[in-house]
């Protein structure tokens, strides 16, 4: 026999014997699976502290009038280039900084307060005054809260807002809409650092690049769970649990010295087969006595 057949008779003999190391213990190793996967989806559901992720939309959009196709196209580019640092400036401590101080107090001016006037009188010919205008009452700014109050750093807005760009462009329309994505601890927060990084950029995008058509395309929603994925978290327990049964089913197999075949002490020990002893199932009524042994003592010798 060749090194190579006597190779491909070990490899077959070897898979043939974990096919039947896995028959044997196939309880155990459903056990296995489905208990780390049971405690996989415990963990990922009650234990882990979950995330929460919302998302903005924003579009900064420049239509060009020119006639010009050189012209056209060098402002395309010129737009498109400057997806990134749209993206900077997004994140940029500026615009954190004010995103922050929001939070804290995020509310919206609805009606500008009115002042208190005077009411205006004319002196007529006769002497009498007549009324030509009425005082008007001091009127407070109306203000509408947008959000719960959260007190977040810039440190902090950095870490949790991501922004992804996407580009779409035509002969004469460059556009550049970016996804603006924030992960926090509740639902409701991460919406509400989504839309107020979203609100701060455009309100001071103008200061910085001159630009005025900036638009919110929809403000973020509530979050939706992005941490831990409960169904991934339970594959890879079962999983977890598949290897480590095998393992151990190997490694008390390998550590077994029982021997299970002849060749084994024929050919790797050297012995010599004098026979074989056939496996005897007694009844279970039989019992054995010294009569017994008599018996069959006397039995033989009549023979």
């Amino acid at each position: 026999m060749s090194a190579e057949q006597q190779n491909n008779e070990e490899v077959t003999i070897d898979l043939r014997r974990l096919f039947i190391l896995i028959k044997k213990h196939i309880i155990s190793i459903l056990i296995w699976m489905i208990g780390l996967g049971l405690i996989a989806y415990g963990v990922s559901e009650y234990v882990l502290v979950p995330k929460y992720t919302a998302s903005t939309q924003l579009l900064v959009n420049r239509k060009l009038s020119t006639d010009d196709a050189n012209q056209a196209y060098a402002n395309q580019q010129a737009d498109i280039n400057a997806v990134t640092t749209y993206k900077d400036i997004i994140t940029s401590n500026v615009i954190l900084k004010g995103a922050s101080k929001y939070l804290a107090n995020p509310v919206t001016l609805v009606k500008k307060a009115t002042p208190a006037k005077k009411a205006v009188y004319k002196t007529n010919d006769d002497g009498t005054r007549a009324l030509v205008k009425k005082a008007v009452k001091a009127k407070p700014a109306v203000y509408k809260r947008e959000s719960k109050s959260y007190s977040i750093s810039p440190s902090e807005l950095a870490s949790a807002v991501s922004v992804a760009t996407t580009t779409s462009s035509t002969t004469t329309t460059s556009s550049q809409v970016f996804t603006l994505s924030a992960t926090a601890e509740t639902p409701a927060k991460a919406q509400a650092i989504a839309n107020a990084v979203a609100k701060e950029f455009k309100e001071q995008i103008p200061k910085i690049m001159d630009v005025n058509n900036v638009t919110i395309v929809a403000e973020a929603p509530k979050g939706t769970k992005s941490f831990p994925k409960v169904s991934m978290f339970t594959a890879i327990g079962v999983l977890a649990g598949l290897v480590i049964s095998l393992l151990i089913i190997i490694i008390k197999d390998l550590s077994d010295t029982t021997v299970r075949e002849d060749s084994f002490m024929t050919n790797e020990l050297g012995l010599t087969n004098l026979g074989e002893i056939a496996h005897i199932t007694m009844p279970k009524d039989w019992t054995f006595t010294a009569k017994t042994a008599e018996k069959r003592g006397s039995s033989r010798r009549r023979v």
